[in-house]
């Protein structure tokens, strides 16, 4: 049996923490997800135009065993320096991988990005981006608790013709697994249906966690057949998108299994986004494990299970990151387009 966490957020996974910052003058932020313990982690990029960094060192064949930190960030690649004012912290608190003999720690700190550049903040920053500052100023933030939508790296993001955001999601099963998801909503593709207020991902809202909103019988028969998602969302100009995402549970699994679970989250995106995974799309999902539990079943089983519910814990953090938006900078939020309160 599964039930919604009782944050229903990443954080519902024990030991994860989440910390945010933001530029509200340049409408930008990050958001920075660590945990108690090193983190085993694995990653999967669909999109046509990803910027990442350290995502290599998490192939299964590749020394590095753990993560530090996992870092999304907007700023297109001037975000991914985000991750070095992360690493710097942690660096300073003896946080990282060990080489034996070698006097300092190196943390690993993967990252991704949005291209949130067209915005209407003010970009005019010179040689001195804010994102080693905002990633620094995160850690400082950790917690369990936070809010949704114009939060972190879904400050500055849009999500086809609505604002983007923040999203987060959790599933707590009956015999102690966790699973969570945490993502910033910032594709070129449309989370709601042609011709309704619904979400693509409404199949899986758990309660009303993203307004309940039902397609109607109109809204059904737009997207009968071949419904054209080129008009789906926003104009897609290359590298100008990008879904970046953490799927993170307490149940051990090896890089290569979180690789398994990171490929199936991708399909959360498909339910919640369409289109997805083009080539003006950056797509990401990181998969992240505490370790902390023994799975109970064969973990061919468990990582078909884990899977699963990443992928529908994914469509439903997508949906509640854009329904918790508000309107800024010239973009609509969902919540503001439908005159919802």
């Amino acid at each position: 049996m599964f039930d919604v966490g009782p944050r229903n957020l990443i954080t519902d996974v024990d030991g994860i923490q989440v910390g945010h910052a933001v530029d509200e003058k340049i409408l930008t932020g990050i958001s920075v997800l660590t945990a108690d313990r090193r983190l085993t982690a694995a990653v999967d990029v669909r999109g046509g135009g990803p910027a990442t960094r350290g995502t290599d060192a998490l192939d299964a064949t590749c020394l590095v065993d753990a993560v530090d930190a996992v870092v999304l960030s907007g700023g297109s690649a001037y975000g991914l320096a985000a991750a070095s004012g992360v690493a710097a912290v942690l660096g300073a608190r003896g946080q990282g991988y060990q080489i034996p003999g070698a006097p300092h720690v190196s943390p690993i700190v993967p990252a991704a990005i949005l291209f949130d550049l067209s915005n209407g903040g003010d970009k005019s920053w010179g040689e001195e981006p804010p994102y080693d500052r905002l990633g620094r100023a995160a850690l400082a933030h950790m917690g369990g608790d936070f809010a949704l939508g114009n939060v972190g790296a879904g400050l500055g993001a849009k999500a086809g013709a609505y604002k983007g955001g923040l999203g987060s999601a959790s599933v707590v099963a009956a015999d102690g697994v966790q699973v969570g998801a945490l993502v910033a909503v910032n594709p070129g593709g449309s989370p709601v249906m042609p011709d309704s207020g619904a979400f693509w991902a409404w199949p899986f809202e758990q309660g009303m966690e993203f307004g309940g909103v039902r397609p109607d019988a109109q809204s059904m028969a737009a997207v009968a057949g071949m419904p054209d998602d080129t008009k789906a969302g926003a104009a897609n100009a290359a590298g100008a998108n990008t879904t970046i995402g953490i799927i993170a549970t307490n149940v051990a699994l090896s890089p290569a299994e979180l690789k398994r679970v990171a490929m199936m989250a991708q399909d959360g995106y498909a339910r919640a986004i369409r289109p997805i995974h083009t080539m003006g799309d950056g797509d990401v999902v990181f998969a992240v494990s505490t370790g902390a539990r023994t799975p109970d079943e064969p973990k061919a089983a468990a990582v078909s299970i884990i899977g699963s519910i990443a992928a529908d814990c994914m469509a439903r953090a997508i949906a509640r990151g854009v329904y918790a938006a508000e309107s800024v900078g010239g973009m609509t939020s969902y919540r503001d387009m439908f005159g919802i309160t």
